[in-house]
């Protein structure tokens, strides 16, 4: 049995779980709306406030999935219930961020602005011209948004400058030294 799948979700308490004869699941709280489709070879079972998902069988593609819905799941009543958040931080001279309608207006250095479209769902905002959060219900899309936008100017080792998340440490070298 899965270590992962086998832990039982509680729901608190303004968060709606509806499992469908399609095999959709769906959860309601006060943050917003997320829907999930359950594999094959998996059952949903609800009691009361506890969710618990078991195995149908003990193939080895159901039991990779068993653990992997729990969390999805555990994912989404999180998410409808607190939110997902991820901060960055831009370090460099003349890099700044800014929020224009439904793109994220990024100056990194180039030649070009970079316009980052805004997925539906997200709420972007930047402070001090330098520091993004993105917050949103879905997990993966805030964490897949914030790792798109890192990508466009990692952090670099020599001066350390670019895009990095708040916290993240940059192992910084030494540049050339002269003889």
């Amino acid at each position: 049995m899965s270590r992962v799948g086998k832990q039982p979700i509680s729901l608190p308490d303004k968060v709606k779980l509806n499992f469908g004869a399609d095999r959709a699941v769906q959860v309601e709280g006060p943050k917003g709306k997320l829907s999930y489709s359950l594999p094959e070879g998996i059952a949903l079972h609800q009691e009361g406030n506890t969710v618990s998902l078991t195995r149908l069988s003990e193939e080895r593609r159901v039991k990779a999935l068993h653990g992997t819905a729990q969390r999805l799941i555990t994912n989404m009543v999180l998410g409808v219930s607190q939110g997902f958040k991820k901060d960055l931080e831009i370090q460099g001279v003349g890099f700044r961020a800014a929020v224009k309608g439904s793109h994220l207006d990024l100056s990194l250095g180039y030649s070009h602005p970079l316009l980052h479209p805004i997925p539906q769902g997200l709420k972007v905002t930047v402070n001090e011209n330098t520091k993004i959060s993105v917050e949103g219900t879905d997990k993966q899309l805030v964490g897949q948004f914030a790792s798109d936008v890192r990508s466009y100017y990692p952090p670099e080792p020599y001066k350390g400058k670019g895009v990095r998340y708040v916290g993240e440490y940059v192992r910084r070298k030494e540049g050339k030294s002269v003889k």
